[in-house]
């Protein structure tokens, strides 16, 4: 039976850490094309260490530079690297990923660079599945202030990998994890609800309540900024979640 690889490539929240990428995950099937979920800052230059990087789909959750502004950078290498990609990359994202990605790259701030040549893009549409990859990915919308996506994605095995992206506390946040083998949830703060706006990020004590309402198997913490103490959103964590809780670090592997 064929097993899906799931690679840390970043797990910085907001911004970059000391020595580590933003926000991006390298999903692999055997025998299917690599892909990538979000591409925040850092992620090519780590991708180019494990897969070509003219070879990966994307499948951004949404649109917060620290999520995919090393794209203007993989634009930069489709087109200009001296061996040429071949065709177009499957790009899946928010309704305006093509505006904000073309402005994120154009030659002056009036200009919208067309992005048309080097991705087929494709929107989401909530609770549309998606074959890519090997795998199936079933986009869920979260509480978060652009246009944002959890993802729910199932491996050829069958296990279930659930990805938060960023969200604050809702019911999709339980939903995309429901039963999941593995949750990879943001936990971007301690837990301290009068110092911090509603709907924007969770706190370790809610990704261990989103985990222990969803029935998820295995909670992994994500997207902790370097502000925030990794340790404490742990044990946040396992204060509300009876299952294994952990922090994901770069150049981790996990497999489902």
């Amino acid at each position: 039976m064929l097993h899906m690889r799931l690679e840390i490539l970043g797990c910085s929240g907001s911004v970059g850490g000391p020595g580590e990428a933003c926000s991006g995950y390298l999903l692999q099937v055997e025998g299917h094309e690599p892909v990538v979920v979000d591409f925040g800052p850092g992620v090519l230059g780590r991708l180019q260490e494990r897969v070509d990087p003219n070879s990966v789909t994307i499948l951004l959750s949404h649109l917060h530079a620290d999520h995919c502004l090393d794209l203007p950078s993989l634009l930069v290498w489709r087109r200009y690297h001296p061996v040429p990609a071949v065709g177009r990359a499957l790009l899946y994202g928010p309704s305006d990923t093509p505006e904000r990605i073309g402005r994120a790259s154009a030659e002056s701030a009036s200009f919208v660079d067309d992005i048309a040549d080097t991705f087929a893009f494709i929107p989401w549409v909530e609770g549309t599945d998606v074959e890519v990859g090997g795998f199936t990915v079933q986009p869920h919308t979260m509480f978060h202030p652009p246009e944002s996506y959890g993802l729910r994605i199932t491996a050829p095995s069958g296990k279930v990998l659930a990805y938060s992206g960023d969200s604050g506390v809702c019911d999709a946040l339980v939903e995309v994890a429901r039963d999941a083998d593995l949750f990879l949830c943001e936990a971007s703060w301690t837990h301290d609800p009068e110092n911090r706006p509603l709907g924007v990020h969770i706190s370790g004590f809610e990704a261990g309540e989103a985990a222990a309402k969803a029935g998820a198997k295995r909670l992994l913490l994500t997207h902790v900024p370097p502000w925030t103490s990794r340790d404490e959103v742990v044990a946040e964590a396992r204060s509300a979640f009876d299952g294994p809780v952990d922090a994901v670090r770069q150049g981790q592997v996990f497999e489902l």
